[in-house]
This record gives C-alpha cells, structure tokens and sequence, in this order.
C-alpha cells in the first residue's frame, strides 16, 4: 500500500513528501479547513508537486475539505488573516482540534483509496496535544475501528528540530523556494507573522541560506 502524506505546503510536510517517497509510493493530501492564507498555501503546494522531478513516486495533488469556521470565532485570528506578531512563542499559536480534523478527513479518503499508512510532519518541539504519540495512537486505532480499515498514523519527524527536517530536505534536494511558512501571505512571504520567524530562525539554526522571499525583512538577523 502507498503513504497519504498530509501536506501544508510548509517545510516539513514537504521534506516528508520527498523522504517518502524514496521508500514509497506517496499520495500527498491537502486539506482545506477555511483559514485565511489556505489560498497561498494551496498555490504553493500545486506548484510543489507539479515541480517535483519525472519519475518521482508522488502522486497527484488530492484537496479535501472541512470547513472549520463555525468552530473558530469570526475573530479568531486564523479567520481574519491577523496572525500572531513575530516574536509570538509557539505555545500561544494554537488552533485547537486542528490534528483530529486534518487526520480524520485524510483518515477516511485513504480507507476509500486503501492507503494503510498516513504520516504527517509533527516536529519534536511541538507543544500541543494533538501532536502526542498517544494522540496518533488513539486516531489510528479509532480510524482503524470506525472504517473496518487498518490505518499506521506516523510523525517521522517527531523527535527532529525544524532545522534538522531543512538538513534533510537540502540532502534530498527539496525545492525550498515552493514552500510556504507564513500565516499572512501576499505573493511572498509575509516576515512579520511567528510563522516567518520560525522558519527563519530554522534555516540560520540549520546553517542553510534562506531562500525565502520576505515582505518585511525588518526582523531578520
């Protein structure tokens, strides 16, 4: 059976695209929840894909959908394209349930297409508990239950930094300028959201040039 891969369009999910699939055959999964910079994500994760090289085990783009904003508030962030300011820790950017309902869409497209692994790019630092290997545990099994389908949940990356996934993705020659670390694009990348300083700070961590593209460049070292 192939790999679903859930795909952001970010670092890591695209690094876990290509790490995949020099084992397997990978199908990358995008899904939309109505967040405000899902359209740039979207853009970049097409672009992603269609650039990846002949003969890649990837397979088309698959885009599901759960909207989400009759749970989030009208104000809530996330909804009006206001994201948290630069130097936001990453505990305080949180949006809660987001792992139950991005794995529970995906969990069900891959029992249909008989895709009996999933795995998605949870670094070791994340602080949320929906990104626990219990919390995996317990999808997969409910998953597995609910669908008369057995489904393996992984996070291959659970105990990397996001400058050990940029190592990675630059040995596996992963396009970095096709993805998208921003909370508030508009054509590039913002440089005033956490999301911006993040990956920013990963790639000085990494000791990688950053390729990215900032609006604001007033933060960065």
């Amino acid at each position: 059976m192939s790999t679903g891969v859930l795909l952001s369009g970010g670092l890591d999910s695209a690094v876990l695209v290509v790490d995949e699939a020099t084992r397997d055959e990978v199908q990358p999964i995008y899904v939309n929840v109505g967040l405000a910079w899902e359209a740039g994500e979207r853009a970049i994760v097409e672009r992603f894909v269609a650039a990846l090289p002949r003969g890649a085990r990837v397979r088309p783009l698959v885009s599901l959908t759960v909207d989400m904003r009759d749970v989030y508030d009208a104000s809530h962030w996330a909804v009006t394209g206001r994201p948290p300011e630069y130097h936001t820790p990453d505990e305080d950017v949180y949006l809660p349930g987001r792992n139950v309902i991005l794995l529970g869409k995906a969990g069900v497209y891959c029992a249909t297409a008989r895709i009996g692994r999933l795995v998605l790019g949870t670094l070791g630092h994340n602080p949320f508990p929906d990104a626990t290997p219990a919390f995996r545990d317990a999808m997969a099994r409910a998953l597995s239950l609910g669908l008369a389908h057995t489904l393996q949940i992984d996070a291959p990356y659970a105990s990397m930094s996001k400058a050990d996934v940029i190592r990675r993705g630059a040995a596996l020659g992963v396009p970095f300028e096709l993805t998208l670390s921003c909370m508030k694009p508009l054509g590039r990348h913002c440089g005033e959201c956490s999301k911006c300083r993040e990956r920013h700070d990963a790639f000085v961590d990494a000791a990688i040039a950053d390729p990215t593209a900032y609006e604001t460049t007033i933060h960065l070292a």
